[in-house]
């Protein structure tokens, strides 16, 4: 199956070449996207000098810092575009092992959305200060809670959806743009009554660079759950 790896970024240079060449690796069926958000550290350059060496890496250069959940919904309108079968979310920072990709391409065959989720088993998090791994924890139950998805993780930002998932979402429509992106993903997905399958990972914290983890990414959150469900009950997400 033809397979794209997402990988939105904003100043990664120290992250770039190495996240898409461990991507690479996996599979030869896997080609990678990154969708760069005008990083002044010269992030798109480095990925414009790896493509002149291969065709399995693709590039979106937007104008400015627009956010993570339009970034992705740029990468899977071009998954959709170019026919790729299965579109892949990850970061770019190794807090998401590319290792995983074949596990998780191999649960994609009895599956429609399978997320690597950090709380199926546990807390499966490293080097994370205490304070955001409370607020990650409690955000997953929280969003569980309102929204009344049976996912573990459903703020995670390392899945794969199948093709037709995404061809039955207005990406048009999306609410949220930051973290909560991942929750209203997968909320569409579970509305729609596909298949989801969580499978557990380790996530370890960046190796280098800082977080985009903000205040206003976090009240984001919050409200869009609600948001969510608003907007099921009135039959406007279906």
């Amino acid at each position: 199956m033809k397979t794209l790896v997402i990988i939105p970024t904003y100043n990664e240079a120290e992250n770039v070449s190495a996240i898409i060449d461990a991507a690479l690796k996996q599979k030869k069926s896997i080609d990678v996207l990154i969708v760069d958000d005008n990083s002044p550290d010269g992030t798109s350059k480095l990925v414009r000098d790896k493509q002149k060496k291969n065709k399995r890496i693709h590039l979106i250069e937007r104008e400015g810092k627009m956010g993570l959940g339009s970034a992705y919904v740029a990468g899977f309108k071009y998954a959709l575009e170019n026919g790729y079968d299965y579109i892949f979310e990850m970061d770019a920072d190794f807090s998401h092992d590319p290792d995983d990709i074949p596990r998780i391409l191999d649960e994609m065959e009895n599956a429609d959305l399978v997320i690597g989720s950090r709380y199926l088993k546990g807390i499966n998090v490293v080097n994370w200060p205490l304070r955001r791994l409370i607020l990650s924890f409690f955000a997953a139950h929280y969003a569980k809670i309102i929204t009344g998805m049976r996912i573990n993780d459903p703020t995670a930002g390392f899945k794969c959806f199948r093709r037709e998932v995404l061809e039955s979402i207005d990406l048009d429509d999306i609410l949220s743009d930051g973290y909560s992106f991942q929750i209203e993903m997968n909320f569409r997905t579970w509305v729609k009554k596909f298949r989801i399958k969580e499978l557990s990972i380790v996530f370890t914290d960046r190796r280098v660079g800082q977080s985009k983890m903000s205040k206003k990414i976090v009240r984001e959150a919050i409200i869009v759950v609600w948001k969510l469900k608003y907007y099921q009950l009135k039959k406007r997400i279906k």
